[in-house]
This record gives structure tokens, sequence and C-alpha cells, in this order.
């Protein structure tokens, strides 16, 4: 029997890359198979991305209303059984639970089970019902009982070192598991934990742990379950590969620790309890001891492969191209695992899930349906048409827009500033991305064509965009137009990045005394042909390329050019722009690595980048 574990960072991407679920579970080639960070809303639970012929699924998603916590997190537990109903097959489990505090409106198997292996309400007299219910609220635990042991698939909590209410969320979230773990053996049940946790146990399990990097306390929380303290598990891992160093699961998106495994370990397998031989009084024997056969780190799955190492260099962000998840998935394989009783599928599973199978229609909502369809069909035969009022009204809010709102302010500079055609297209065309966007009345109704108006105003837009300065004060100006929107923040700091260049090009043209007066540029514009308008706007656009790059520094370590970024973390540098190392994160000992060169846009100070 193999048991794998896998941080898929969003179950929608890992399923476009293996090009369906089916295809990414067969990939792994496991019995059960515990997937953290789907990133899946319950809206969106449909049957393409959490049913897969051969496999019963099990899902907790976050219910969590609380702002960058929706669509966040999630588990999922996938069985691969050849049965559903009327199995003995112990891939196949006999109950299953949502979160692991009890408190959830739809929880079945252990939450409604009458049985001793639920965690007592006095063992958790000390949490508020709304405190246990926020625990189990980001979907972050799915726990199947298979018979011989029962599983936790978890995908911990992740608090940064200055953020007391994350760290406290994850202290009581671990504490309440703890409590739920220690209920589970006292009743002499087998426990395996797997997922990702967010705590590497000790310094062999991070990159670049420091002298105190063990006494924090996740780190000492973590190892005092195990037996070598005094605990009752087993890390499966490390106590299969006790002096294997380098051993990493996860690695930054930010900073390309992967290319020279820069990482950590915080994807985990956990066991506890006694093996399933009958004389279990002899000596040594234990559920790790006689059933674990292997456990290791499937590598295969890293993003970055073998020998890209010293000629790739990292550039972050969006030209980025490294498919698949950030983390390595874990398996473990077990040896000696008999079948079960008969038994059939939980009532947890997904194949019961009304929006994934679909609910049966009530007598009343059938004939609801009918009655509007007909009263839609007597609404056509009378002649009248809603829909030719809507196009009217939209083709009048159209000529009333100016086109240079429906601009894309957002795109970068590598984007925007292609050649000056370009921008001139974009303002010319803008009316029809607002139109498709506002007339879309569907496949059977004929689309309607722009006003003369709008045709005449497009036009004059065209003809008044004179030259590239002219194209980013408009988009500054209509930037400022749509600051109030809830994208705003994002496009604004974009262009700011975009506009802090131009300026600086600006005022050195006007130092040098090459600026021209606008109003003869105007007028220079509007009389000289397309060609020498793109001509004019190519040369200018070659003097921004070379301002930009004389503007770059150079890192100490490489003598290469740096990569610009922006603070993205909330506090006094928020949305300041800074140059950093093109390299890739790695070790100090590796000279290919990042040399930890730190620059601020719009300072002179340097200093070396603490990560």
């Amino acid at each position: 029997m193999k048991i794998v574990t896998y941080n898929v960072n969003g179950l929608r991407p890992r399923i476009s890359q293996h090009g369906s679920l089916r295809k990414l579970l067969d990939s792994l080639d496991a019995d059960i198979i515990c997937i953290q960070e789907t990133k899946l809303s319950r809206q969106e639970l449909r049957a393409d991305v959490v049913t897969a012929d051969g496999y019963e699924s099990f899902f907790s998603c976050t219910r969590s209303l609380e702002k960058g916590r929706t669509g966040y997190s999630g588990v999922a537990t996938f069985c691969k059984v050849q049965s559903a109903f009327s199995s003995n097959e112990v891939a196949l489990p006999l109950d299953a639970e949502e979160g692991f505090t009890g408190v959830l409106d739809n929880s079945r198997g252990f939450a409604t089970r009458k049985d001793d292996s639920q965690v007592g309400v006095e063992e958790l007299e000390e949490f508020d019902r709304d405190e246990l219910l926020k625990i189990d609220s980001e979907g972050r635990c799915i726990i199947t009982d298979h018979g011989h042991f029962v599983l936790f698939n978890i995908y911990g909590p992740r608090a940064a070192h200055d953020d007391a209410e994350r760290i406290e969320f994850k202290l009581t979230f671990y504490k309440i598991m703890q409590k739920r773990w220690e209920a589970l053996i006292l009743k002499g049940r087998r426990i395996i934990v797997v997922g990702d946790l967010n705590i590497a146990p000790s310094s062999a399990d991070r990159c670049d742990a420091g002298p105190d990097f063990e006494n924090n306390e996740f780190r000492s929380w973590f190892r005092s379950l195990l037996v070598e303290s005094g605990g009752g598990f087993f890390d499966v891992f490390r106590a299969t590969h006790p002096e294997r160093t380098e051993a990493y699961t996860c690695w930054s998106t930010n900073t390309g620790g992967e290319i020279f495994n820069f990482g950590s370990r915080i994807d985990h397998i956990l066991c506890a309890g006694s093996c399933l031989h009958e004389n279990k009084d002899l000596e040594g024997h234990n559920f790790f001891s006689c059933h674990v056969k292997d456990c290791d780190i499937l590598t295969q799955f890293k993003r970055c492969k073998p020998g890209t190492t010293t000629s790739y260099r990292w550039k972050g962000g969006k030209g980025t191209k490294l498919e698949g998840s950030d983390h390595a998935p874990v398996f473990m394989s077990l040896i000696e695992i008999p079948d079960i009783s008969q038994h059939n599928t939980p009532s947890l599973s997904t194949r019961y899930c009304p929006q994934v199978r679909g609910c049966q229609q009530t007598l009343v909502s059938m004939l609801s349906r009918r009655q509007s369809t007909e009263e839609v069909k007597a609404h056509e035969q009378s002649g009248s048409s809603l829909d030719e009022e809507t196009q009217v009204q939209s083709c009048e809010h159209l000529c009333k827009t100016p086109v240079h709102e429906s601009i894309e302010t957002h795109l970068v500079a590598d984007e925007l500033f292609t050649t000056a055609s370009l921008a001139e297209d974009k303002c010319s065309q803008g009316y029809v991305s607002v139109h498709k966007k506002t007339l879309s009345l569907g496949s059977n109704q004929t689309k309607p064509t722009p006003c003369p108006e709008m045709k005449k105003k497009s036009k004059k837009n065209q003809s008044s965009q004179l030259s590239l300065k002219s194209f980013f004060h408009s988009t500054s100006t209509s930037n400022k137009a749509v600051k109030s929107s809830t994208a705003s923040t994002s496009l604004n700091h974009t262009n700011n990045t975009v506009m802090e260049c131009v300026t600086d090009i600006m005022k050195e043209s006007e130092s040098n005394g090459s600026e021209l007066d606008q109003s003869q540029c105007e007028s220079d514009a509007c009389n000289s042909s397309p060609a020498d308008k793109s001509k004019v706007a190519l040369l200018e656009w070659q003097r921004i390329q070379q301002f930009m790059q004389n503007s770059i520094p150079v890192c100490k370590g490489h003598k290469e050019q740096c990569v610009s970024r922006v603070v993205k973390k909330a506090g006094p540098t928020f949305g300041r722009r800074f140059y950093v190392c093109a390299r890739a994160e790695g070790p100090a000992s590796n000279p290919e690595a990042n040399c930890g060169y730190f620059k601020w846009a719009d300072s002179g100070s340097k200093r070396k980048h603490d990560s």
C-alpha cells in the first residue's frame, strides 16, 4: 500500500499541467493521495476537478470570509478503489470527517458517530464554539478512518515571525489537533499524519538555518511529538533516512531557490501506534518498524530539472516559466496491511455532493421553470424586445464613455512601450473591448454596430494621440478617474513605476535642451505621415530603453544587471521599488547563486539582503 502527500499549490493548475485529474492522480501511482492547498471554494467543486474514474474523493474547503482567506488553502484525499460499494479495500475509508474539532455543521462520520474516537466536549472546554469553528473554517483538515489506522490530511497554517495574530492561530490549531491525536491513541487507534505542516523540525531540514533556528516554539512542539523526545510519533522520512542532508520538499517561488536546492522540509508523514501483529508484546514491535517499507521525496516532480542550474538565470515574476508546484510530493509504502470488512463509501464523499452530481428536481421547481419558458415565448410572439432597448441604452452609454478609459493600463513596461503605434491602436480600438463587454447579448442575437457618434469619437482620439509623452499623460489621467475602483491600487502602482522612468527621461531631456515645444510637437505630428510618426516613436522608445538600461545597477558579486522588484508587504516601505541580484537564491558557498546585492531604486544606499 502506498500513501502520497502533495501540496499542489492550486489543484486547477496541476490538472491543466497533466491534462486531467485522472492523469495527475495516476502520475503519483498511489492508493491514497492526500493533496493540500487546492485553492477551491465549495462553489467550485465540479466533477472535472474533484472526481476521477477509479477514485473516491473527500474535500474540505475554506469557509472563511476573512480578507485574503477566501479561495485559499483547502485539502483533498483521493482513494484509489476498485469498487465504491461493498468493498473490503483498506484504501476506501469506513468513515470520513471534515475538520478536526467536530463543530462543522456538515461534518459526518466521526462527528456524528457515537463512538469514543471523537474528542469529547470536556476535552475542549477551554475553547468556545466560535474559536473551534474558526479553526476549522479554513479548510485545513480531512480525516479518514481506514480501519487499521486513522489518516489525517493536514495543511498547517503559515505564520510570519512578526504576525502575532497568525502565530496565535497556529498555536491554537496544533494544540487542539494534538488533543485529537491523544484521544485516539488512548483508545488504541493507530494514526498516520500527512501533509504540509509548515514546520521544518530541525536545522538539518532548512537550507539557511541559523544558530537559534531550533529554538522556535513550533519546532520545539514538533520534536516533542517524536519518539526520541518521549512522544509517540515517528517522523517517517527522518527515521528512514537519519543521515540524509539537503532533503527538501519546498522552495521559494520569489527567489528561485529550487534551482540550487535552497529550500526546507515542511511536508511530512508521521505515524504512531502498535503494529497489526497478534502478539503485540514483542519488543520493538510498532507500526513504523513492522509496516513501513520505504519513505522518500518524489524529486521527479520538482519544477527545476537537473542540468539547468549552471546556465539558468533567475528572472522572477511572470518571466519565470517553471511548470509545477513549489512543493515536491512525499510517499510512504506500507506492507502487511490486510483487508478490512465489507463497507461502502462514507457520506462525505464528493460523489454525494449536489453540485458535483446534481440534485433531484422538485415538481414545483420544474413547473416554475416551464412557466418562465412560456412567458419568454409569449413575449417574443408579442413583437416587443427588451434586448433592442438594451442595445440602444448600451450604445448611448458607450458614446458617453471616454475611449481611453478602456485601455488596459496595467500592462508592464515591456508590453506598454512596444511602439507608439501599439498605443495608437489601443486608443483607436478601445471602444471595441468596451463594446464586447457591455453588449454580450447571447449567441442567438445580432450584435449591434457602433453608433456614428462613437466612430467619430474614436477617430478623434486616434488623431489626438500625438506622442508617447501625451499617451502617458492621458494614461495617468485615466488612472486618476478610476482610482476608486477595487483594482485601481495595482493599476496605479504599475503606472507609477513606469511613470517614474518616463519622468526621469523628461527631466533629462529638459536639462539637455532637447525637449521640443509641445504645441510644435502636436503640429508636426498632425502634419506628418504615419511612417514618420512610427519612426519618431521608435526613436523615442529606443531612448527610453537606453535610459532604463543605464539606470539599472550592477550587482557586485557577478557584475550583472539586477532585477527590479517592489515591496508588497504592508508597512512603511510598501510600494517602494528596489534592485536585487538576478541570480537564484542558494547557499553562500555557491558562487553561482545570488550574491545578496540590494539597492533601493530611489536611494543610493546599499545593504546586504537579509532573507
